[in-house]
């Protein structure tokens, strides 16, 4: 091979191999589907030369052509395909000796069926698949087969004429030779080359695959930015309200014992709403402050059974009553990363699971979530699995997407999974999500292993 393909691995040789003898199966085939075909189509010419032996060469040509379809029969089957190497050299070669034989109970050499041998060695050259060793051999076994046939024949034509048959199958014995070399270099080069482009074009691939991600990645870390300040603001803005609030229920509840006592269970009852209200407001106050300053926590390496069995401590009866809870996580898979974010991320999703199961009618199933992990190549997965209704197609790209919910008004503010990325991404993590609409979803945390970051990370 030429210096541009002097350093081509092994791999790549021997997935050249494997193509050549692909198409070397492709071209057996339809070398017997010419030779099938042409063979009984030459009894025209022998009308013309040997008259007299017409039914004679036709009846062999039938027998040339029904050994080549037994033979295109043969490679349809996995006995045939094993023994293609000496199939394929069999085919060529099947007219080179029924000619053969036709010259040698003709005129010999004197006969002009010496070019129908060239037309065979053509055959090889530009049909079939073929080396150069298989090439070169049979160029030697065409000479061999019209030496014997006129030597059988003891028909001797005058020198020159004898000459010119020689000198025009040699010629055609040296161009199928040639370009059988320059084919197999031609087609290796080619492979190699399109080789290189399909990886090429699958690197671009990936490339661009990244590129998307890293520019969604950077307009979430844009918007969640904005949040952040304009959160902020509204923080401070509450916040004071809030406190005169509070300081106000505070207030009132101990100026209560001063009412009619047939006044004081509406008066506390209606103080009691009032409170939870406040401290509503207060949670959703907690909430944003996470968007305001989100790596200022202190990252830890965690225990990823502990913090789930820590956070199902944490759901009530009333939540997980009917749902069946699954668990598959290695004791010693473990992350990199602040605690309780970690806690409060897995709060957040498996409220939105169970909230999802509550939306969905079951029959042949029972509602389940399932929680599981596992390392791969330095990267720890977490995997939060139920089989509710899933997410619906066009609300895939907005549910990381701040205030985005499907949930009924009031039944969420729709900052979960927006604050399941923050802590993600603030991990150098992913997350990812599957899902069919009707059957699950199953989110997919990716962490790098905490053995994999330094200790002060």
């Amino acid at each position: 091979m030429n210096k541009a393909l002097a350093n081509v691995n092994a791999d790549t040789v021997a997935a050249f191999k494997a193509y050549e003898a692909e198409q070397r199966l492709h071209h057996t085939k339809v070398g017997c589907a010419l030779v099938v075909t042409l063979m009984p189509l030459g009894s025209t010419v022998d009308y013309f030369v040997y008259h007299g032996m017409l039914w004679e060469f036709f009846a062999l040509r039938l027998v040339c052509s029904a050994t080549a379809l037994i033979i295109w029969a043969l490679l349809f089957t996995k006995r045939g395909q094993q023994n293609l190497s000496w199939l394929g050299e069999v085919v060529p070669l099947l007219p080179a000796i029924f000619l053969s034989g036709m010259i040698a109970v003709s005129d010999g050499f004197e006969s002009s069926y010496y070019m129908a041998l060239n037309l065979v060695l053509l055959a090889v050259g530009a049909v079939l698949h073929w080396t150069l060793r298989e090439s070169i051999l049979a160029v030697i076994l065409v000479l061999l087969m019209y030496t014997s046939a006129g030597l059988y024949a003891g028909i001797y034509p005058p020198t020159k004429e004898l000459f010119t048959n020689y000198y025009f199958i040699a010629l055609m014995d040296i161009i199928v030779v040639a370009g059988t070399y320059f084919q197999v270099r031609q087609r290796f080069t080619e492979f190699v080359l399109r080789q290189e482009l399909d990886k090429s074009r699958t690197a671009l691939e990936i490339s661009l695959e990244q590129l998307k991600a890293n520019e969604a990645q950077l307009i979430q870390s844009e918007k969640l930015a904005s949040l952040g300040r304009m959160s902020a603001g509204m923080i401070h803005e509450i916040n004071n309200p809030l406190n005169f609030a509070t300081t106000g229920l505070f207030t009132l509840r101990k100026k209560g014992k001063y009412l009619a006592p047939e006044q004081q269970a509406d008066y506390a009852e209606i103080l009691h709403d009032v409170e939870a209200g406040v401290d509503r407001v207060k949670k959703i106050v907690s909430g944003l402050r996470t968007f305001t300053n989100p790596d200022t926590e202190q990252s830890d390496r965690i225990s990823l059974s502990e913090a789930v069995a820590d956070e199902l401590r944490f759901l009530s009866k009333e939540q997980i009553d009917g749902v069946e809870f699954q668990q598959d996580l290695p004791a010693n898979l473990t992350i990199w990363a602040n605690k309780d974010k970690l806690i409060n991320t897995l709060s957040l999703m498996l409220q939105n699971s169970l909230d999802a199961l509550k939306t969905k009618t079951f029959t042949d199933e029972k509602p389940t979530i399932r929680i599981s992990g596992r390392m791969e190549n330095g990267v720890t997965f977490l995997t939060v699995y139920d089989n509710g209704p899933g997410i619906a197609a066009e609300h895939l790209d907005k549910i990381y997407d701040p205030f985005f919910t499907t949930k009924d008004v009031g039944a969420g503010m729709g900052l979960g999974l927006t604050l399941c990325y923050r802590f993600v991404v603030s991990a150098k993590g992913k997350i990812s999500v599957r899902t069919e609409p009707g059957k699950f979803c199953e989110f997919t945390l990716e962490f790098p292993a905490a053995e994999n970051l330094p200790a002060n990370n």
